[in-house]
Formats: structure tokens, C-alpha cells, sequence
């Protein structure tokens, strides 16, 4: 509870210190800072200690599920900074003004994993997007940024528009907002509830990139500037699945058999688009955009099994998943071309550059001794005690998945490069990239340092 409003406040003093601290380098460091001091607020409501205590009972619940994500959150939101931080003085010279904005989307992600009534999922949902509307339009010289804010904007209204429909609904069916199971036989099957139960089901398919309602993601992360794809496709992403999994858990368990096939559809339908249509793909940065879709499809699992297996395995996907992407994408902010060619022999010039991400690959593929492995062995393992079938379906899908992730390490280590330019990095960016990609690997090898965190 006290991480989002310290979260709110490092906000406005990030916002204010562009007219007291001139040089970016402090005010990353500022923005570093403040992130240690959020895990550790976090860290410290593990065991009940808070800087402030308010009721918010109907309105906020931090369980140790929450927390937990949040912490993962928080990690990852280090290392991109760490990683892809610096970055952002190419968008533009409002760097401060970004991270503001970045930890305002912290807070509203802190509002979706703890919301207690639909009013709260609604209002963090609104303050993680309205951000990411600006970000995504940051680079004001690109028309392709541009035209992906215009586009993200219109259909995230419309993905609103239902979001709050479905709510209405659910309020004309409970006369409350409140995010609990009811009992009431005349509720359970009221045609108002089961018409929000389907409106909420699509509005929060939409925010995670499901299919058929993915069409506006390839391009808003084609079209925004890289350093805030990366954002956008990792912590956001993972932070809403959480509350996808909380609000039909905690909401509308006894609506299972109605919207439980409707899921597994989405599953199928997600994977087989996101896999297929990311072979094809020539630009790197288009390619991690169909993988963000066919990993949806795997995050969307803990939605439709809803049990042990499936809740754990969607932590060690949060963690595993957002460290490989955003060292991917920290990688493509620095290269000028983002196709496969523009890897080309990147081991020989680059060589930690290229190990890392060779274990990013892996990991996103699912490869043994890897988080991502983990991640989906728990899948997996959760589908098969509902459906068969849809366990295979995900295996199949995930071994087409290791053609596209292949090819990045094929040109970084099979493939001349055919140009001159030399790749520049800071020079601690290879440590940095490194250090993240052995997290990565300790994740495969010891889940428990994650998973222990619910139950000790």
C-alpha cells in the first residue's frame, strides 16, 4: 500500500527536478534511488511493517500474491532503467518528464494487482494507460510514433468504453463494485452479470495483447520509441495479467463453465497468430511483437486454469519474461537497424553483448535452465489437469517459437556482417546486460527464490 503512494510522490518530485537539476545523470540516478527505496517499502509489507497506515478496506488488499508481483515490478523496472534508462535522451530532451510518467504507470500498476472494487481496477487501468498514450507519441519526428499514439489512444478508449460497460453491468447485477464471489443464485445467473463477466473478459484481453483483440499491438510497439516498447511489453503487460487472474478468481469463479471455453479459444487463437505471423517477420522489434502475443498466450493459461501451478508459474513468467525482453529491447536501442541483418556478427565484435542475449533467446523459447522453461513447465502443467489437448497445443506452439528466437542467434554468430559501423554501448552496459542475463539463468535453477516469497 505504501509503495503506491511513495510511488505517486517520486513521480511529481521526478516531474519538479528538471527545474532544479540540469544534469540527466542525477536525475537518473534520482530515479534509481527512488526504485531502491520502493522495493524496499515493498520488502518491508512482507512482514506487515508500513510508513502509514489508512483504511482502505473495499478498496485496496495487498495479499502476499500482490506483493510478490509488485516486487517483480519493481525489479525489472531497475533494470530497465539500469539497462535502457539513459536511452531516452534520443526520444528527446524531457528526460525527466519520462521517468515522472513512468512512475505514475508504477502506481497505477500498484492499483491493479490490489484492487479490492471494480472502481480501483478501472482507475489504475486509466492511470497506467493515459502515460503510455504520451510515451508512445514521445518522438514528436516520428510519424510512425505518431501515428502508433493516435492508434493506441482510439482503440484503448474503445477497450474503455467496454471495460467500464462490463462494470455498469456487474453494479446492475450486485448494486456494488465490490470484487468478491457472490453466492446469490439470482445474481449467478443473471443475464446482467454474465453479460459483464463477457465484456470484462474481452475489455482485459485487449489491455494484454489477447487475440483477436491484439491488432493494435504490432504497430504501437513497431511505432513507439524502443526504450518505452520495452517498458510497455514487460511490466505493464505481466502487472495486468495479474489482475486478469485476480478478477476472475476472486469475482467470478462461479461463472467458470461460462467463460473458461472462451479463454482456451483465446489461448489457441493467441499462440497460433503470435508464433506464425512472428516466423515471417524481418525486423527484430516487429518479431518481439507477435512473441509478446504468443507469450500472452501462455500468461493467459493462469487465467483459464486458475490454480497453484498456474499462479506460481505466472510469477517466474513476470520475472523471466520481463528480464529477457527488456534486455532484447536495450540491445535494439543502440542499433540503427533493427532487422536480423543488423546483427549480423555481433559475437565478434560484441562478445557479452551476444552471450546475453543468446540466454535471453533461450529463455524466451523455453529452453532448459532457463526462468522461461519454468515458467512454462508450469503452464503446461496446469493446462493438463483441465484440458489435454491444450498442453499439447502449447508445446507445439512453444517449439515453433524456437525458429524465430534461432535466427537472432544464427546472425549474431553464423553471419557476417556485411557493414563497417562499429557498435557503440556504455561501458557498463555489457556488465549490466550480463549480470541480467544470469538472473535469468538463476531462475531457472532456483525458482525458489520467487516462489518462496508467498509462503515464507
Amino acid at each position: 500500500m505504501n509503495a503506491l503512494f511513495v510511488s505517486a510522490i517520486l513521480g511529481v518530485l521526478l516531474m519538479l527536478s528538471s527545474l532544479f537539476i540540469k544534469d540527466r545523470n542525477y536525475i537518473h540516478a534520482l530515479a534509481l534511488a527512488g526504485l531502491a527505496v520502493l522495493f524496499a517499502i515493498n520488502l518491508a509489507e512482507f512482514d506487515g511493517w508500513l510508513l502509514f497506515e489508512m483504511d482502505l478496506s473495499g478498496m485496496l488488499r495487498f495479499d502476499r500474491y500482490a506483493l510478490v508481483m509488485n516486487a517483480i515490478g519493481l525489479a525489472s523496472f531497475f533494470f530497465y532503467l539500469l539497462l535502457s534508462g539513459s536511452a531516452m535522451e534520443k526520444v528527446g530532451p524531457h528526460h525527466a518528464d519520462y521517468l515522472a510518467l513512468l512512475f505514475f504507470i508504477c502506481a497505477g500498476l500498484f492499483m491493479v494487482t490490489g484492487f479490492e472494487s471494480l472502481l480501483i481496477l478501472f482507475l489504475g487501468i486509466e492511470v497506467v494507460s493515459i502515460p503510455l498514450y504520451i510515451l508512445t507519441g514521445s518522438d514528436k519526428r516520428n510519424l510512425k510514433s505518431n501515428e502508433a499514439a493516435l492508434k493506441y489512444f482510439l482503440l484503448g478508449s474503445f477497450s474503455t468504453g467496454l471495460l467500464l460497460l462490463g462494470i455498469a453491468f456487474f453494479y446492475g447485477a450486485r448494486g456494488n463494485f465490490m470484487a468478491t464471489v457472490s453466492v446469490d443464485p439470482t445474481v449467478v445467473g443473471s443475464s446482467l452479470q454474465l453479460a459483464a463477466v463477457l465484456l470484462l473478459l474481452f475489455a482485459m484481453s485487449f489491455k494484454v495483447s489477447v487475440a483477436p483483440f491484439h491488432f493494435w499491438t504490432p504497430d504501437v510497439y513497431d511505432g513507439a520509441p524502443t526504450v518505452f516498447t520495452s517498458f510497455m511489453a514487460t511490466i505493464v503487460k505481466v502487472a495486468l495479467f495479474a489482475a486478469f487472474v485476480r478478477l476472475f478468481e476472486d469475482t467470478f469463479s462461479l461463472q467458470f463453465s461460462l467463460w473458461q471455453p472462451w479463454v482456451a479459444g483465446f489461448v489457441v487463437v493467441t499462440l497460433l497468430i503470435g508464433n506464425l505471423t512472428a516466423v515471417f517477420q524481418q525486423s527484430v522489434k516487429r518479431m518481439l511483437a507477435y512473441s509478446s502475443i504468443a507469450q500472452a498466450g501462455f500468461m493467459l493459461l493462469a487465467v483459464y486454469t486458475i490454480n497453484g501451478d498456474s499462479k506460481e508459474g505466472l510469477l517466474l513468467y513476470a520475472a523471466s519474461y520481463s528480464l529477457a525482453t527488456i534486455g532484447i529491447f536495450a540491445v535494439l536501442v543502440y542499433l540503427q537497424d533493427h532487422t536480423f541483418e543488423g546483427f549480423n556478427g555481433l559475437a565478434k565484435k560484441q562478445p557479452i553483448v551476444a552471450a546475453s542475449l543468446v540466454i535471453f533467446s533461450l529463455s524466451l523459447a523455453g529452453i532448459p535452465l532457463t526462468g522461461g522453461f519454468l515458467a512454462k513447465l508450469f503452464m503446461i502443467k496446469a493446462a493438463l489437469a483441465y484440458q489435454p489437448w491444450l498442453a499439447i497445443v502449447s508445446v507445439v506452439m512453444a517449439v515453433v517459437s524456437v525458429f524465430y528466437y534461432f535466427r537472432l542467434i544464427q546472425a549474431m554468430y553464423f553471419r557476417k556482417d556485411a557493414q563497417s559501423i562499429s557498435i557503440e554501448f556504455p561501458k557498463s552496459f555489457p556488465i549490466g546486460l550480463l549480470v541480467t542475463a544470469l538472473i535469468v539463468v538463476l531462475l531457472g535453477i532456483f525458482p525458489e527464490a520467487i516462489l518462496g516469497l508467498l509462503y515464507f
